[in-house]
């Protein structure tokens, strides 16, 4: 355990921030995932729209890199298009 008065307060604030981190995360591989379950065009674009949008802001706030968010939108947006 840390000694001095900031490093235990570094834990206690590194915890929460991980905490907290954890279901942004949580939320976005949901919104992943779900444009790969649907099989209607319409919903799909939908589904998008929504996901994408949710990685561009997982980007801005540091939760993931912007290769990786780059990487999953190619990604599903490659599943949309394959859509009829």
């Amino acid at each position: 355990m840390p000694q001095h008065k900031s490093s235990i307060k570094r834990v206690r604030q590194d915890k929460k921030r991980r905490l907290h981190n954890r279901g942004l995360r949580s939320k976005m591989r949901t919104l992943y995932k779900r444009v790969f379950e649907s099989s209607e065009k319409e919903e799909a674009e939908k589904r998008l729209k929504e996901a994408v949008s949710y990685l561009d802001r997982m980007t801005v706030k540091g939760i993931i890199h912007k290769n990786n968010a780059a990487h999953k939108k190619s990604n599903i947006v490659k599943h949309v298009n394959s859509l009829s």
